[in-house]
């Protein structure tokens, strides 16, 4: 897109991002640090043909407090704020945003994977290295691999709420995702305050948990594994707490509710994304369970990211899925399945499920399609034409 056809709002933060970067040494800090990493991102941000994820925004707001110090940072944090927000509304209502957003999760989902194996291999390394120079080399690369999750991780909720900004008000009819949030209180809908000093610098104080006059006995494997995490984290041990979230992923619906809540409390709640990503691969049937439970205890939230991460697999194998639920009489499951998939994938990607068994799922497709937009149904009838079938 020329420049000249940029919304404004875009054109107006492009150009706030390379007054910005004036101010900086651009060959230090984290801004040389992307610079060097992904020069033609950089270069796509301050054209406007890209908005960059906050977290480059508040790294680069590091590096303003580093070389004009903590105030000038903190007075900048407000207004790169309000510019970001109205920046990405603007770019992703452009016509294909919801594609381009469903692509981009599903590529920052892959780099949140990579981090995480790559993470354990050093860590295996690290165990067995006896050489100092090799055990600082191993923990270099370590800092910065963990730093690549963490900002694929972030990344991963910034695109997912931009999707839930942009998606249809109306909501799945098959599971009520209100707004009543867990006892916990860290799923309460945020304000997004400006960044503070302790913000920007790491030590911003955790939300602290209500305590609760009848506290419901927790499952002991839920309280067994989040020791059992604490103790492996302490110890540096990430592969070996990868494998607990693996297994948890795999336990019965009703105890990852209360096992999301104690995460939390115990400062965990990386590890809760880690096992949401993990139990996205769960068999069709298992992850609308999950989904359920989610929603049924107030984690709307973790419901609709388990469900979007949960349809990001080829449009064959949703199919399969869907029809081994139709036949096996789970009818619920497979519209719950169905309808997520709508939501996040593209109506081509959706017109691909139809060849797997064109009689029972197109009138499926088409009236999922319905309930979710008129737009999404209109979307889908032309993409069902275009492959080959009469709508």
């Amino acid at each position: 897109m020329a420049v000249g056809q940029l919304p404004v709002q875009v054109r107006e933060f492009a150009r706030y991002l390379s007054e910005l970067l004036g101010r900086l040494d651009q060959s230090a800090g984290w801004c040389g640090v992307f610079w060097q990493r992904d020069p033609d991102g950089m270069r796509a941000c301050l054209e406007g043909a890209e908005v960059p994820p906050w977290d480059v925004v508040q790294a680069l707001l590091h590096d303003l407090a580093a070389d004009r110090g903590v105030p000038e940072a903190e007075r900048e944090a407000d207004t790169a704020r309000a510019l970001h927000r109205a920046s990405v509304a603007a770019y992703d209502a452009r016509p294909g945003g919801r594609e381009l957003l469903g692509d981009r999760l599903d590529m920052m989902l892959t780099e949140q994977r990579i981090a995480l194996e790559r993470q354990a291999d050093l860590t295996r390394q690290l165990g067995t290295a006896a050489d100092p120079d090799d055990i600082e080399r191993i923990n270099l690369d370590l800092a910065w691999v963990r730093d690549d999750h963490d900002r694929a991780t972030a990344r991963c909720a910034e695109i997912q709420e931009r999707m839930d900004r942009l998606a249809d008000a109306q909501r799945p009819s098959w599971v009520d995702l209100g707004t009543a949030t867990p006892d916990d209180g860290l799923h309460a809908p945020r304000q997004d305050p400006a960044p503070t000093a302790e913000d920007l610098y790491g030590a911003a104080p955790q939300p602290q948990s209500q305590p609760q006059p009848h506290p419901e006995p927790r499952p002991e494997p839920v309280s067994d594994a989040v020791r059992e995490l604490i103790k492996l984290r302490g110890e540096g041990r990430s592969g070996e707490a990868h494998g607990v979230l693996v297994e948890a992923a795999g336990w019965p619906a009703e105890l990852l509710p209360a096992f999301a809540a104690e995460l939390h409390r115990a400062g965990l709640a990386a590890d809760w994304a880690t096992l949401l990503w993990e139990a996205a691969s769960l068999p069709p049937d298992r992850l609308v369970a999950l989904a359920d439970a989610l929603a049924g205890t107030g984690r709307a939230d973790d419901c609709r990211k388990l469900l979007r991460q949960g349809v990001a697999r080829p449009a064959p194998e949703i199919a399969e899925a869907i029809v081994a639920l139709l036949d096996a009489g789970r009818e619920r499951e497979a519209r719950a399945l169905l309808d997520s998939y709508l939501r996040v994938r593209t109506p081509e990607d959706v017109a691909r499920c139809a060849h797997t068994d064109p009689h029972r799922l197109i009138p499926l497709l088409l009236e999922a399609a319905r309930g979710v937009s008129e737009e999404h149904h209109w979307d889908l009838v032309h993409a069902l034409r275009v492959a080959g079938f009469s709508a």
